[in-house]
């Protein structure tokens, strides 16, 4: 079992940054790719980001260039760094582990954009 927890979330004007976090505990951390994923008020949840277990990143399209997910695998924790922030970033943020056939979700932490 995995327990992460995302942290780091809140408000934020428009052209802010935002700095989140996401500890995870249990399982094997540094060979997990982890995720970041986001759902807006009444919308699915999304993919946003993600880095493998040997750092390779994809965004999707709307955050590339503004968005930075980085991992920390001795301490447990991947980053996801937002920059530039837009009211349409607005939503919770999920993280998400996998490894292998093994996935997990953390809480979320709401980020809200005021324009």
């Amino acid at each position: 079992q995995v327990h992460l927890v995302e942290s780091g979330g809140g408000l934020v004007q428009a052209g802010g940054s935002l700095r989140l976090s996401c500890a995870a505990s249990g399982g094997t951390f540094s060979s997990a790719t982890m995720g970041w994923y986001r759902q807006p008020p009444g919308k699915q949840r999304d993919f946003v980001a993600r880095i493998t277990s040997d750092s390779y990143t994809n965004y999707v399209d709307a955050v590339q260039g503004r968005f930075a997910v980085s991992r920390d695998n001795a301490k447990n924790t991947v980053y996801l760094q937002m920059n530039s922030l837009k009211p349409e970033d607005t939503g919770v943020y999920y993280c998400n582990y996998v490894n292998g056939e093994y996935g997990f979700w953390g809480q979320g932490t709401q980020v809200t954009v005021s324009s």
